[in-house]
């Protein structure tokens, strides 16, 4: 079996082995490849693993051995399935690989909403505290989560392992879900309308999937329903924020503040409107890529392909 991977520095970057599946056949890793180049090198591929890199109708046609196609992510948009489905070709996701993480740096964001920790520790180093008359300053409001109203905004795994560890601050956590689900240990959310979540929380994360209904979903209107103290979180897709609303909300005072983990275009592209936007965090697409998660898609990933091999494929979008 000779499996391509396509992409695999973001997955790898060289603290993780490739061996899982070298035991499963001939494996070449190219650590990025351009579009142009996919049937170039995937040309005597029976296996190809991607995690962004498309394989679109035209390069799924040149592939004359393709049987198989990883993605190494949850999401397979990048994958033209029709296509795939057409010549016989398994098509397999990675799903709940990341839920530990993406729930982590949800809290990281709002920790460092309500303490400043990194503003703080640099005014101390900078002298403010030596200067200081009194044992203690703050240079921004302290903030306690526990009684705060958090809404989510979707109950997969990733908005559950969210509103866990949200009651265990003591928050009360709001749901907004396309169908309300009965989870053991979180029979005290409440799901309620959009509206009613926006206008009453305090944090509003997302954790819902991109869709026509969805894309652009946080914009003048929906800003419009927040308390002028609220919090927003997207670590989601890029898509779901008109980032040009958002920006003007922030730099306006509409809002508190947001951090957002996803973009609209990746990496940004020049003049995004949330680069700069005031009190506004913004890191490199990070939620997913833990150690741990990383290790865990690898192994995910490569089961996903021994069972494949072994004739009982697992974790199918099609095939």
């Amino acid at each position: 079996m000779n499996i391509v991977v396509l992409d695999g520095y973001t997955l790898n970057p060289g603290d993780l082995s490739w061996a899982l599946f070298e035991a499963l056949g001939q494996v070449t890793v190219y650590d990025k490849t351009e579009p142009a180049l996919v049937a170039q090198r995937a040309q005597e591929a029976d296996v190809v693993l991607t995690n962004k890199t498309p394989l679109n109708e035209a390069t799924i046609a040149a592939l004359p051995r393709l049987r198989y196609i990883g993605v190494l992510a949850t999401g397979y948009n990048v994958v033209d399935i029709a296509a795939a489905a057409e010549k016989g070709i398994t098509v397999t996701n990675i799903p709940d690989y990341s839920t530990m993480a993406v729930a982590q740096l949800v809290f990281a964001y709002m920790l460092e909403h309500c303490h400043h920790v990194r503003q703080h520790s640099d005014s101390v180093r900078g002298g403010q505290w030596s200067r200081s008359e009194h044992f203690m300053f703050a240079n921004y409001p302290l903030i306690e989560l526990a009684g705060k109203k958090i809404g989510i905004v979707g109950f997969g795994q990733i908005g559950q392992q969210v509103a866990r560890i949200a009651l265990a601050f003591g928050m009360k956590v709001l749901v907004n879900s396309r169908t309300e689900k009965w989870v053991a240990g979180l029979e005290d959310v409440q799901f309620v309308s959009l509206q009613e979540l926006l206008s009453a929380s305090d944090y509003i994360t997302l954790h819902c999937p991109l869709t026509e209904q969805t894309a652009k979903m946080i914009n003048n209107e929906t800003i419009g329903c927040m308390k002028p103290t609220a919090f927003l979180i997207n670590t989601a897709r890029g898509g779901h924020i008109a980032e040009d609303e958002l920006a003007a909300a922030l730099n306006e005072g509409r809002i508190a503040g947001a951090a957002v983990d996803v973009l609209s275009v990746e990496p940004p592209t020049a003049g995004n409107p949330l680069i700069g936007a005031r009190n506004c965090l913004i890191t490199p697409h990070i939620g997913w890529a833990t150690f741990e998660a990383r290790q865990r898609l690898m192994a995910i990933a490569a089961n996903n392909l021994a069972q494949y091999k072994a004739g009982h494929p697992i974790n199918r979008v099609i095939g």
